[in-house]
């Protein structure tokens, strides 16, 4: 449909008969043997912010509450969430279904590397290749019974992200950033990107917030004064997190012991998920 010259793209106060409207949903079927309630993507203006860190506590924290979590890693050039979890074993499939992998606890994962050989060879691709990747772990993979899946998306708002925004049906995003103050047009970029698509931004969460000193318990904030409140503020979205640089945490990440976290950092995040 060519679009006329005075167009405003709003077809409802138009009088021209172009023949537009809605325009069509580009929302992918879920499986057949799927069942999936709500999808949550967690994203991040740029690389290096623990996103995929906050995607797994919030999995854990949801699974401990006594839901059905899952967890899409569409970072498919950068897959991290099987090593959080310590999975070794490969996804399996049949002539019209992927299943997914499970972790101790009960979550169900599917990632890049859980279909690999080799799990530390690159995954050179590109990006149409990568976004219909991502489409399959959506449409491909039997997801039984889902209350709360987590989309850990790769940074920017490139293809995949895009991809993401476009094909899974999102009930919200949320977004991951650190203290400097650089994160203040690096969220925005984020937080327009969901106002586009329409998608509700559920709040932030801001990671490597503080150290706390062993000896004394005193909060140190390493990068300096925090502006995730200012920035929250201007664009009236709460903070739902603060996660500090825990060594603890940190130790679970690299041992693949995520489910064995301690700590409240993020639970008001999961209340927010909770209670769409």
């Amino acid at each position: 449909m060519e679009e006329y010259e005075g167009c405003t793209h709003n077809c409802e106060t138009c009088s021209h008969n172009c023949g537009g409207g809605e325009p069509e949903s580009l929302i992918e079927p879920l499986n057949e043997l799927s069942s999936v309630k709500k999808v949550i993507g967690v994203v991040s203006g740029k690389g290096g912010v623990g996103k995929s860190m906050v995607t797994s506590m919030l999995a854990v924290l949801l699974n401990r509450r006594g839901f059905k979590t899952a967890i899409l890693d569409a970072d498919i050039t950068g897959p991290s969430i099987p090593k959080m979890f310590g999975l070794k074993e490969r996804a399996t499939g049949n002539d019209t279904a992927l299943f997914p992998v499970t972790t101790k606890s009960g979550i169900d994962v599917m990632s890049i590397n859980l279909l690999l050989d080799d799990v530390a060879a690159p995954v050179v691709w590109r990006g149409p290749v990568i976004a219909g990747a991502v489409k399959q772990f959506w449409t491909d993979v039997v997801w039984k019974d889902v209350d709360y899946m987590f989309v850990d998306m790769p940074p920017g708002t490139g293809d995949v992200p895009l991809t993401v925004f476009q094909s899974l049906p999102l009930d919200g995003i949320v977004i991951v950033a650190s203290p400097q103050e650089l994160v203040g047009m690096i969220v925005e970029k984020a937080v327009n990107m969901a106002g586009m698509m329409d998608i509700p931004v559920l709040g932030l969460v801001e990671n490597m917030s503080y150290v706390v000193c062993p000896d004394c318990g005193k909060k140190h904030a390493i990068f300096g004064d925090s502006h995730i409140d200012e920035i929250a503020k201007q664009h009236a979205i709460p903070v739902i997190g603060r996660i500090p640089m825990d060594p603890e945490l940190a130790k679970n990440a690299d041992l693949g012991t995520m489910e064995l976290f301690v700590g409240d950092w993020l639970d008001a995040a999961a209340d927010t998920v909770e209670q769409i």
